[in-house]
């Protein structure tokens, strides 16, 4: 048998990553894929820079946890195509998640109005929500 976790351990195991990650922190969605591990260097292009709000994650609840407020960047850093994402602390330094962006319906685990960015458009996150295993 699999371990199994209730889900008041599940959603506190959610809630554990914004706080570890902190309040303000710093999203900057990137061309091409991820690195290996959030620990690996940066790679592809900075296409946008967004500073999440204070509490920039909504309260985990039945095992998931979603984007809580409006997650924007009203003008984008350079062109090309979004493949990936990091979020980092508020000093914007060390990546606490990442992973890949698609368009909405894309299967991507973070979506965006539109994966193809101009230099200065107006950049906006549709959906990011983190699972918890072990149910």
């Amino acid at each position: 048998m699999a371990v199994q976790l209730s889900v008041a351990v599940r959603n506190a195991r959610l809630d554990a990553i914004e706080t570890s990650i902190g309040t303000s922190a710093i999203l900057r969605i990137r061309s091409g894929a991820p690195p290996a591990t959030c620990a690996t260097a940066d790679s592809g292009t900075v296409l946008a820079t967004l500073n999440l709000p204070t509490d920039w994650m909504a309260a985990a609840s039945s095992g998931s946890k979603t984007l809580s407020g409006t997650w924007q960047d009203l003008s984008a850093d350079a062109a090309g195509t979004a493949g990936h994402f990091r979020i980092y602390d508020s000093g914007g330094t060390v990546c606490g998640i990442q992973g890949t962006i698609t368009a909405t319906g894309g299967g991507g685990d973070m979506t965006l109005d539109n994966v193809s960015i101009a230099s200065g458009q107006q950049v906006s996150v549709t959906t990011f929500t983190l699972t918890d295993a072990n149910s």
